[in-house]
């Protein structure tokens, strides 16, 4: 079983950055992608961010483009989603994915294992 714990997450002024982090444990060799998902209040869960294991793949959603950047660090089993010029809407919690997919997909039901959530809250 794939454990995976987010953190990093806070209240933040639009405008600002923040870095999130989500660390893997067990047999994480067994995941080939990593992703980002997030869900806002009354809203379902929505893709953010993913990225295979090389790091050479990557994949955003149309609204986080030229703002976001997932990265990872295959040898600390860590995933990072570096964000800035936060807005309003991307208040939400933040969850961390992984997967077997071959290629890292936007749709939630490719992926295997997900984390508690971390909340990102932005203030206008």
């Amino acid at each position: 079983q794939v454990m995976l714990v987010e953190s990093g997450g806070g209240l933040v002024q639009a405008g600002g950055s923040r870095r999130l982090s989500c660390v893997a444990s067990g047999p994480t060799l067994s995941t080939t992608i990593m992703g980002w998902f997030r869900q806002a209040p009354g809203k379902g869960r929505e893709f953010v961010a993913a990225m295979d294991r090389s790091g050479g793949i990557t994949n955003y959603a149309d609204s986080v483009k030229g703002r976001f950047i997932i990265s990872r660090d295959n040898a600390r089993n860590t995933v990072y989603l570096q964000m800035t010029n936060l807005k309003p809407e991307d208040t939400a919690i933040y969850y961390c994915a992984a997967g077997r997919s071959a290629v890292p997909t936007s749709r939630s039901s490719q992926y295997d294992y997900w984390g508690q959530g971390t909340q990102v809250t932005v203030s206008s």
